[in-house]
């Protein structure tokens, strides 16, 4: 990637005691020539300090606000210093950091202002169980009917966005993580963002411990699903992020 690209694309990483991991992720997106942000969202390990030294730049949370906390702090760093493009990025080797620049040109091909990351879309991706794929798949639906194109990965943390919707994370990205991925994708459709999705391997984490635990997990897809039921049904539209349209 040119120095050029370079300036246009920022990784966003979220961290919370990540320090099995983080530097070798840093490390990996360094190599691809683009440059780090790192959330540390309160880590009580050295997670900041394995990525500061790294090379990624470090923004430190005085108290582990959550991860949705964490991406707005990021999408704000983004956006205030010029960036267009932000990828969303694990800091638990689960996102291929080899993935981002196909989610970039992916955004770039389509006109996009929000990519997907679908980890459905290659035979390496690890598999997700029955249950829990079920109701993501229910999920998958209701966000392509919402975004007008297919999305099988709706609730895929491996993202990329540009502005003017990166400006729109950045000032109202919701607080409470997994709520977001969903929400937030469907409420960028509607505001008239255009949104796709690409193949992205995504894999089993290499260390540290989830988030959400698989219960956990489970019980926000079932809630998840009941509130579309309901909005369904109360012809109910969630409050655009933006509303405009800008074509790029």
């Amino acid at each position: 990637m040119s120095d050029h690209a370079g300036r246009e694309v920022v990784v966003v990483i979220p961290a919370h005691d990540e320090a099995a991991t983080v530097g070798d992720v840093v490390q990996a997106v360094r190599d691809h020539g683009m440059p780090v942000v790192v959330v540390d969202d309160g880590s009580t390990d050295e997670t900041g300090e394995l990525a500061l030294r790294a090379g990624a730049t470090v923004l430190r949370l005085p108290i582990n606000l959550g991860v949705g906390a964490a991406l707005r702090c990021g999408f704000r760093y983004a956006a205030e210093r010029g960036y267009e493009i932000a990828v969303q990025c694990d800091a638990d080797g689960q996102h291929d950091p080899a993935s981002v620049q196909a989610l970039v040109q992916a955004m770039r091909d389509e006109h996009a202002h929000l990519v997907i990351g679908n980890r459905f879309g290659t035979s390496d991706s690890f598999d997700i169980p029955g249950p829990r794929r079920f109701v993501m798949r229910i999920l998958a639906r209701v966000a392509s009917r919402s975004a007008g194109t297919r999305i099988d990965d709706a609730t895929s943390g491996f993202r990329a966005v540009r502005t003017p919707l990166l400006q729109e994370f950045a000032d109202r990205y919701p607080a409470q993580y997994l709520g977001d991925t969903f929400e937030v994708l469907v409420a960028s459709a509607r505001a008239g963002y255009r949104v796709v999705s690409t193949p992205a391997l995504i894999r089993e984490r290499q260390g540290g411990v989830r988030s959400a635990g698989t219960a956990a997990s489970l019980a926000f897809l079932v809630r998840a699903l009941l509130v579309v039921v309901l909005r369904i049904g109360t012809r109910y539209r969630p409050a655009p992020i933006a509303d405009k349209r800008l074509g790029v």
